[in-house]
């Protein structure tokens, strides 16, 4: 009987894969806390483990001195060297054996209690620690039970949770379904660790490319960025190591089975590979495929890209319901503005007309303004006299020239605005003025 210790304390350590040093000290520290419920707190009582007979020993501290102040935790030096050791002295702390056979059923009940919870602690302890390292890595589950709008997982050894935003708006599942998912975090809460899973984040994307190809897990083709519109369309930025690997040709697999792979586990989401470039221009060129680009203008302050593409191109280009641009811009981190040829060259023409009204502004300096960034003359009237000095071509005599017109131009041109208006407004009130002030009493004289 004192053997199935050992053996539980053996099972338990393999079956939940917890230290049996945890266990040892979980049943010892719940035997103390059930023999001073039994024997009083006031009492120094210890616990060891005996692995040769199978049992968790109690004993006694207590202090030996001259003259006994409290019974519970102190012993006189006769009594000591009676009862427990001839050659005990005074200061001597001194253990002795408790009988165990005296434990209530409410003590014993209250050490199992302990030493569940202290392994269900253990147990909490280690599987938060086997998946906190295991965060952004793919995991399979199978779905076992729906919390409102939220899928409850099953991985085996613990539960997570497929919260509502992180599921794909078009996919459904039933209980007992096998389900592939990111993991998105793992956090420690009273009630035990909360893994989060995502079936939307884009690295979902990139681990599953990384299982259908070897070359991005042995590290020669490497995946630069990934952008994803769940259940609808992906772009996914590879580039090589290895001169001599095409990362996209890697990627897509012998006619197309590694990206098939994917786009089947995505449930026929589809996906744009696109070979990185370290050129910024030509990488959001690559980003927007599959449209054609005819020209890209570059502000690097406002981190932003006006991507000019022939007009039958405009509406692939910007996608459904703007959705190629959108992950193109995701995917590259710039902001993309998209327009068709034709719209660019009337903002160019109109740009020009307006610069080119300035007075002493001719075509060259007209088109110098227009190539610096200034789309109208209320702009270079807006700015300051240092970004139009900084202008190549101008000079700076010419710059302070053009600096001063601009701004009275443009003044003259809201006055005269302002005059028209105002014009405008008292023809419609003496007009309104003018007009009978009641037409039909005056034919009823008439008749008369």
């Amino acid at each position: 009987m004192q053997q199935d210790l050992n053996r539980v304390i053996e099972q338990v350590s393999k079956e939940k894969g917890i230290d049996k040093a945890i266990l040892i000290n979980a049943l010892e520290n719940a035997m103390v806390s059930a023999a001073k419920k039994t024997f009083g707190h006031q009492r120094k009582i210890e616990a060891q483990y005996n692995p040769e007979i199978g049992e968790v020993e109690l004993f006694e501290a207590k202090l030996v001195v001259e003259e006994v102040q409290d019974p519970a935790v102190e012993i006189t030096l006769e009594e000591a060297r009676e009862s427990l050791d001839p050659d005990a002295e005074v200061g001597d702390e001194l253990l002795s054996k408790l009988d165990t056979s005296s434990f209530g059923r409410i003590a014993a009940q209250a050490a199992k209690q302990n030493i569940v919870q202290r392994v269900r602690d253990a147990e909490r302890e280690i599987i938060y620690n086997e998946f906190k390292g295991r965060e952004a890595q793919l995991v399979n589950g199978i779905v076992q039970r729906f919390e409102k709008k939220n899928i409850i997982v099953n991985l085996g050894r613990t539960d997570a949770i497929l919260p509502e935003k992180e599921q794909v708006p078009r996919e459904r599942y039933r209980q007992g379904d096998r389900i592939r998912a990111y993991i998105l975090s793992v956090e420690m809460t009273s009630r035990g660790p909360q893994i989060v899973l995502s079936r939307t984040h884009p690295g979902i994307l990139v681990k599953l490319f990384e299982q259908e190809v070897p070359e991005i897990y042995e590290g020669i083709v490497e995946v630069k960025g990934a952008a994803r519109e769940p259940g609808g369309r992906a772009k996914i930025a590879v580039s090589s190591n290895d001169l001599d690997v095409d990362p996209v040709g890697a990627c897509v697999g012998m006619k197309g089975t590694r990206v098939q792979a994917v786009v089947q586990e995505l449930r026929g989401e589809k996906i744009d590979i696109i070979h990185w470039t370290a050129d910024q221009a030509e990488y959001v060129c690559r980003a927007l495929a599959p449209a054609k680009v005819s020209k890209i203008i570059i502000d690097d302050e406002e981190h932003n890209m006006e991507v000019i593409v022939p007009d039958d191109q405009l509406s692939l280009a910007i996608g459904k319901k703007g959705q190629n641009v959108r992950l193109a811009s995701r995917l590259t981190g710039w902001r993309i503005d998209v327009r068709s040829e034709s719209e660019a060259d009337e903002e160019t023409r109109r740009a020009r007309a307006s610069l080119g009204a300035i007075p002493g502004v001719n075509d060259m300096v007209a088109e110098l303004l227009y190539q610096a960034g200034f789309k109208s003359a209320e702009e270079l009237a807006e700015a300051d006299l240092e970004t139009i000095l900084e202008i190549d071509g101008v000079g700076p005599e010419k710059a302070e020239g053009v600096y001063r017109a601009s701004r009275e131009y443009v003044a003259e041109k809201r006055r005269k605005e302002e005059a028209e208006k105002a014009a405008a407004l008292a023809g419609t009130e003496s007009s309104e003025a003018d007009r009978p002030g009641d037409v039909t009493e005056g034919v009823g004289q008439q008749e008369k």
